[in-house]
């Protein structure tokens, strides 16, 4: 048995990286998949690999109407929703301060979080009624800590993670869990995009922030999209059943700090400049 057998759910974003991996992993654990996105030929390519458990729905989640008709998807071919993951993103306008256009703040708030307030607004009546669903936000460390994103993406971040917890105050009284998922760094294509890599060698290209990433944190591998889908899962499924209002954060330790290796480093270095012995068993 599946972990989510039976369960019916939307994923934003499902074409690609976090999104299509957690497709893959909840249609392998027994779920229903409402794939949406914009890039039409990898989601269809995805769903043509998932079988008759997935569709794909194009899907601008800066437009409501596109939301919306994402949810009815759900309800239309199969018959309830159990689980929204709010997951569709891009790094957003990434300038200086003094350099911020308006367009660019504008489309990144969409993107980043007037997304996830429309996603909830049309899954929330549907959950209800059912009085039961989880609602997932893909959220961010570059929300809970500066230094980790561009000031426009990690402040609508940290607004997801509040905005998390106010609605699953709410919700929770419903029966619908609403919790996020705090990614660290990860290998995932947004980073090729956010820099301009063209769309044809984006998925190859990402294969390069292997190594980089993986010294970025004091576990040391790069963060893969297997990661967060994992963590979707549990929070999707029955087993996070008192889970709610939780920002869950999955970053191999990157926002605890940096690695010890690094600061024993950085005092001895101090020790060497100020001509103090070096520590008894270096």
């Amino acid at each position: 048995m599946g972990q989510l057998d039976g369960k019916v759910a939307v994923i934003t974003g499902g074409a690609s990286g976090i999104g299509a991996g957690t497709c893959r992993l909840f249609v392998e654990q027994g779920a229903s998949v409402v794939v949406c996105d914009i890039l039409d030929t990898d989601g269809e390519k995805l769903v043509a690999q998932l079988g008759e458990a997935a569709v794909y729905v194009h899907t601008d989640v800066t437009r409501e109407a596109d939301i919306e008709a994402a949810i009815a998807t759900a309800t239309d071919r199969f018959g309830r929703l159990d689980c929204l993951f709010n997951n569709a993103g891009a790094a957003g306008i990434d300038a200086p301060i003094a350099e911020i256009e308006v367009d660019g703040l504008q489309k990144t708030m969409a993107l980043l979080f007037s997304a996830a307030v429309l996603g909830m607004k049309h899954a929330a009546p549907v959950m209800r009624d059912r009085g039961s669903g989880s609602i997932i936000n893909t959220a961010s460390v570059a929300g809970l800590r500066a230094g980790f994103g561009p000031h426009i993406y990690s402040a609508m971040k940290a607004a997801v993670i509040q905005l998390t917890k106010t609605v699953a105050t709410e919700l929770g009284e419903q029966g619908i869990r609403v919790n996020c998922i705090c990614p660290g760094g990860m290998v995932t294509p947004i980073f090729g995009r956010a820099l301009g890599v063209d769309e044809a060698m984006v998925q190859e290209r990402t294969a390069l922030l292997n190594e980089p990433f993986a010294m970025m944190q004091p576990i040391r591998r790069p963060g893969q999209p297997s990661d967060i889908a994992q963590a979707a899962l549990w929070l999707a499924s029955d087993a996070s059943s008192f889970v709610n209002g939780h920002a869950l954060v999955v970053d191999g330790g990157l926002s605890a700090g940096r690695g010890w290796s690094e600061t024993m480093a950085s005092f001895e270095g101090l020790r060497a400049l100020l001509g103090a012995p070096p520590r008894e068993g270096t």
